[in-house]
């Protein structure tokens, strides 16, 4: 019998968990063809501002126009998506009697994409679609243009579910939306179109995959599905972070990163935690990088729940391939980790003032989030947190 080549980060392959996705270098040339499998014949590609100009941007376009699809482009979306962005990308939607939505870029362009397919074929108001409400809108599938997902980054691991965060300019907060009866028809993971992300992205980003792995497994409820792929998660982006940051052409480098950072964005449908419910927040208010906001505030949180955590560490160390199993251990490693990235220490590094903790507090305890971190804190203890966290989170 002759063996099997081994499986490599290099290969395409193609699988349907949660929904159909398209792994490997190269997929995005399959753009079109996906597209239509959906039943797209006009899609709205939606991107963030900064990735407007990106060169993956116009030749994803291009592809759509080749294939016979009558593709235009929205590229409205702000680095923290807003309500005033989909209301905005809703409009051009109908006005243009779009079929589907390509959301492509990192989190903001695929949160931003997610919302407007949630809302361009229905009449229900974007905060209808609230998570947190205790019913969603009587919509059926056909209420919902079809969606395909291209993440560009190896961060937000958002390419898999309808979930999608946006801030509320009124109340100043970030919102999750979502349907149960939306969902991305296809998702397409290829590692080549992240090789141009610059060093500081890849880092960020980066550390955003890995807190939700983090977090996910770390919340204190038997999900071993969602544990598996944490820990998967770990394992593919542990060893691989340093290398993309070092070298952005490695692309076997670049494909663990975004294996596992889908890995992770799926693993999460379990819960995250405190790093999260704070960096939300922190984000609707400051208008920061979430993904550098969580890099930050992930020390000093996994030293607020250490004792929550028992029984958690060692196999989150074995995960990462690291030689000791105790808490000092991981917490080490990460530490390590955030200093070698060049990761700011304190969130007053990223413009965070003191006048405004006990907002940020009361805020982040609201947050659905802080519901599943391993151990409960008051506001009062929130506050603390974020006090400690503006000069030195680590």
């Amino acid at each position: 019998m002759k063996p099997m080549t081994p499986a490599s980060l290099l290969d395409q392959a193609d699988w349907t968990f949660p929904i159909p996705v398209f792994y490997g270098p190269g997929r995005l040339s399959e753009l079109a063809s996906i597209a239509a499998s959906a039943g797209m014949t006009r899609p709205l590609v939606v991107t963030d501002r900064g990735s407007r100009e990106l060169p993956f941007l116009a030749e994803a376009v291009s592809l759509l126009r080749e294939g016979g699809l009558l593709a235009e482009l929205f590229a409205e979306i702000s680095p923290n998506p807003t309500d005033a962005d989909i209301s905005a990308g809703r409009e051009m939607a109908r006005e243009g009697d779009f079929d589907g939505v390509i959301a492509i870029g990192g989190g903001s362009g695929m949160d931003g994409g997610k919302s407007i397919s949630l809302v361009a074929r229905n009449d229900e108001q974007l905060w209808a679609f609230d998570y947190d409400a205790p019913t969603s809108p009587p919509c059926s599938p056909d209420d919902f243009v079809p969606l395909l997902c291209v993440p560009t980054t190896a961060g937000t691991g958002a390419e898999t579910e309808s979930t999608a965060m946006v801030t509320d300019t009124e109340r100043g907060i970030k919102r999750c939306v979502w349907h149960n009866n939306q969902r991305p028809a296809a998702a397409i993971l290829d590692p080549a179109i992240t090789v141009g992300l610059p060093p500081s992205l890849t880092a960020w980003t980066g550390i955003d995959a890995l807190v939700h792995a983090i977090e996910a497994y770390s919340v204190p409820v038997l999900h071993p599905l969602c544990d598996g792929l944490a820990l998967e998660a770990m394992r593919l982006i542990g060893p691989a972070l340093r290398r993309v940051v070092a070298d952005g052409a490695d692309l076997e480098a670049r494909g663990a990163m975004l294996m596992g950072s889908c890995l992770a964005g799926v693993s999460f449908l379990k819960g995250l935690g405190l790093v999260h419910a704070m960096s939300h927040m922190v984000g609707a208010v400051y208008n920061t990088h979430h993904g550098l906001t969580n890099a930050v505030l992930l020390p000093i949180v996994l030293r607020a729940n250490r004792e929550a955590l028992a029984g958690k560490v060692e196999p989150m160390c074995d995960a990462l391939g690291l030689d000791g199993r105790g808490f000092d251990d991981l917490y080490g490693w990460v530490v390590a980790l955030l200093d070698d990235l060049s990761i700011p220490t304190g969130l007053a590094e990223l413009g965070v003032g003191d006048d405004r903790l006990g907002e940020l507090a009361a805020k982040s305890h609201g947050d659905a989030a802080a519901a599943t971190n391993p151990a409960q804190f008051s506001v009062e203890e929130i506050e603390g947190v974020l006090t400690e966290a503006l000069a030195a989170a680590r």
